[in-house]
């Protein structure tokens, strides 16, 4: 039997339930295992009620390029191959889906529509406005955080140390099994398989960042997580710092696109036996994660330096007329022509392979604080930065990482230096200590 918490579900609008079909809106979550949503839509669906799919292809979002959106396409095709071997219907729209979701939703004759929780301003606002135009109820259920968003607090936090303990105390009411989802009990609308070749022949985005050699979709996400827990997970505390030990699970573009459960990860993770690793991992997963989801959620500018704390946004103003000893352009920092290999070679590493370790896009952000005209600047450069080139750009991390490294957000103030003022400093010789730089910039450089 189905069943999820009802901590999970947020109601978006005040209609009652009417007889029809259940539509589950997927966005943020594109998967068919392990997903809070398209559970919630089944529970609803019961014995006598169609389950239709739905998802909103926005042919040019957010500046994403071919990169990102021939990730999410693959993704997309296994799931709805794997609805369809279930017996659901699975439609595919193309537009703002403020726009196309509600006249779909009358055209099905639905009598609720259930969608995926998101932090991001757009997609907040995507979810008022629908909920607006629809004579029938839309529910949002929190499939991405372990621990849902909205229940945990209702405040922003002031870091992890303030998040944590909540976090941990409703972990064993929430770190809890999967519902299998039942095969579909109803026939729905008979609506055609997509042609994914024409959908992307259909894109208006860039094509000069092409894709990456890292396999998608759902079925890949959870091969990328066996191998992770059976060959990486032993190391990771002591390695995970080092970006020439590729110690890290690589699973942020799964978590990112919803191919993944972050849930599942903490389930299989946290079944291995206990030790350092194990906790270092889940407290990335879970605390970190969930805090960064915790900032957009409660922070609208999440990509402004106006989100950024008093003290950070006082010692940067102290120190904005210091003397750079290098100003780099958008271009110059694009194309990786810093004086420094190191950092060069890092932004080679992302423009290559979509990713960045870690510890190196930290050090990577540092950098551009140090390098611009201005604070502002620096933040604006590496959102753009990280968007353009990252599988997981446009994500709640992103945001709170560049803030974190240009803004102090989740931090606290450190030794006072040129620029920085008391925001946290990073530099090469710092890396040194960690890896081996001299190997990392001959892979990258």
């Amino acid at each position: 039997m189905i069943k999820v918490d009802r901590r999970r579900i947020n109601k978006l609008n005040l209609p009652e339930i009417s007889e029809g079909a259940v539509v589950y809106w997927m966005s943020r979550e594109q998967r068919v295992r392990d997903n809070w949503g398209l559970l919630h839509a089944r529970e609803l669906a019961g014995s006598t009620r169609p389950l239709i799919v739905v998802f909103c292809l926005v042919p040019s979002f957010l500046g994403a390029n071919l990169r990102q959106y021939d990730f999410m396409l693959k993704g997309l095709q296994q799931v709805e191959r794997d609805l369809r071997g279930l017996g659901y219907d699975f439609a595919l729209l193309s537009g703002q889906p403020d726009q196309t979701l509600p006249d779909f939703v009358r055209k099905v004759r639905a009598g609720i529509v259930v969608t995926d929780f998101d932090p991001l301003r757009i997609k907040q606002q995507w979810q008022v406005n629908i909920g607006q135009k629809l004579n029938v109820p839309l529910l949002e259920v929190d499939g991405h955080n372990v621990v849902p968003a909205r229940f945990v607090t209702d405040k922003r936090e002031y870091g992890a140390r303030t998040i944590r303990p909540k976090i941990q105390k409703l972990l064993p009411e929430f770190l809890e099994e999967f519902p299998e989802l039942l095969p579909a009990s109803q026939k729905g609308e008979g609506f055609p398989m997509v042609d994914w070749d024409q959908v992307r022949n259909s894109l208006e985005v860039d094509e000069s960042i092409g894709p990456v050699d890292l396999a998608s979709g759902e079925a890949a996400a959870h091969a990328a997580l066996n191998e992770f827990v059976e060959h990486g997970l032993g190391d990771y505390a002591e390695k995970r710092n080092d970006p020439n030990a590729e110690a890290t699970s690589r699973l942020s573009a799964y978590y990112h696109f919803g191919q993944l459960a972050p849930q599942r990860a903490a389930l299989t993770v946290a079944s291995r036996p206990a030790g350092d690793s194990v906790d270092s991992y889940l407290e990335e997963l879970i605390i970190r994660r969930e805090l960064s989801d915790n900032f957009c959620l409660h922070t609208p500018n999440y990509d402004s330096l106006d989100s950024a704390p008093e003290w950070a946004l006082k010692t940067l103003a102290e120190h904005s007329a210091d003397r750079r000893d290098y100003i780099y352009s958008y271009d110059e920092f694009e194309q990786a022509r810093t004086h420094s290999a190191l950092w060069n070679a890092a932004q080679s590493q992302m423009v290559r392979s979509g990713f960045m370790h870690g510890y190196m896009r930290m050090y990577w952000a540092k950098k551009i604080l140090e390098w611009s005209a201005s604070a502002e600047e620096a933040l604006r450069i590496t959102i753009a930065l990280n968007d353009r080139f990252e599988l997981d750009g446009r994500d709640p991390n992103g945001y709170v990482g560049a803030l974190w490294s240009i803004g102090g957000v989740h931090d606290r103030g450190w030794k006072k230096r040129p620029v920085f003022g008391s925001i946290r400093y990073m530099n090469e010789r710092g890396c040194r200590r960690k890896f081996d730089v001299d190997a990392y910039v001959r892979k990258w450089g």
